[in-house]
């Protein structure tokens, strides 16, 4: 039977309207196998690790978002909280983590102190990285920054491993990627895109650099526009990637299942 892994997911998150563990069953009969949870505040990273620790095929990541950098940026005792969660049972990862200009929740500042902090926390502990990286809303003024910033960043670190979590970009980014060894994760956005540079970026991933994900409960592929993202839907991703790039789903799927064992570090 053909395996795939949902490497980015949220539903562990509190406010999820499914039941996770109904959603589950419904992914395993389309051959997802393997659920990351991804947290993005102190609070869902700790829901998280404690969904992971009941289920034997999902893993957690604790991560605190971009937008979340001026909340904690200076809340010692909720980062020492965070600290502490990094050794708890099948904590794969850091993240999602990173710098986002869409909106700017935070100051970029703050964004860049909380990035760091994860990414030293990282290093300590030997784990990959989630990494969430967002332009601006225009092509004008600021075009560039979020990817250019991040990497000032990245590059004054060493051995570090990761993913670039809902890819989205092009070419240009795609390969600054790649040249740093990490991984591209995919997902529903590449099945509703009309960029066509984005579609031609996913063609150009090398097969034993992609991740597929949904970032359930967003971002749900065609034809499943306007309703809830559930894990299964790595499926229709893969399918619509295998056409795209002209491979054998098999093959993809194969491929990607190695990709998160080998990043994760998951059975």
């Amino acid at each position: 039977m053909m395996s795939l892994v949902d490497t980015h997911c949220h539903i562990h998150f509190s406010d999820y309207q499914l039941d996770p563990d109904d959603v589950i069953k419904a992914a395993q009969v389309d051959g997802v196998t393997r659920f990351l949870c991804v947290g993005c505040t102190l609070k869902d990273s700790q829901l998280a690790v404690e969904f992971a620790a009941k289920h034997d095929n999902v893993w957690a990541s604790i991560g605190l978002h971009p937008h979340e950098g001026s909340i904690y940026v200076n809340d010692h005792l909720a980062l020492q909280q965070f600290r502490e969660m990094v050794s708890s049972l099948k904590v794969v990862a850091i993240g999602e983590t990173g710098l986002d200009y869409y909106y700017n929740h935070s100051s970029k500042e703050d964004q860049k102190k909380l990035l760091r902090f994860q990414l030293d926390l990282a290093v300590e502990h030997d784990l990959p990285l989630i990494f969430h990286i967002r332009e601006v809303a225009t092509p004008s003024g600021d075009a560039g920054r979020a990817f250019d910033d991040f990497w000032s960043i990245f590059d004054t670190y060493r051995g570090l491993r990761g993913v670039v979590h809902s890819f989205s970009s092009n070419i240009h980014n795609l390969n600054e990627i790649l040249s740093r060894g990490l991984y591209v994760g995919l997902n529903g956005i590449m099945t509703f895109t009309k960029d066509q540079e984005q579609l031609e970026a996913a063609k150009d991933v090398p097969l034993d650099k992609i991740l597929l994900e949904t970032d359930a409960p967003f971002l749900t592929p065609v034809p499943f526009r306007g309703t809830i993202c559930q894990p299964k839907h790595v499926r229709l991703t893969a399918e619509f990637l295998a056409e795209l790039r002209g491979e054998d789903l098999k093959t993809l799927a194969r491929a990607t299942t190695k990709n998160a064992q080998e990043l994760f570090r998951i059975i």
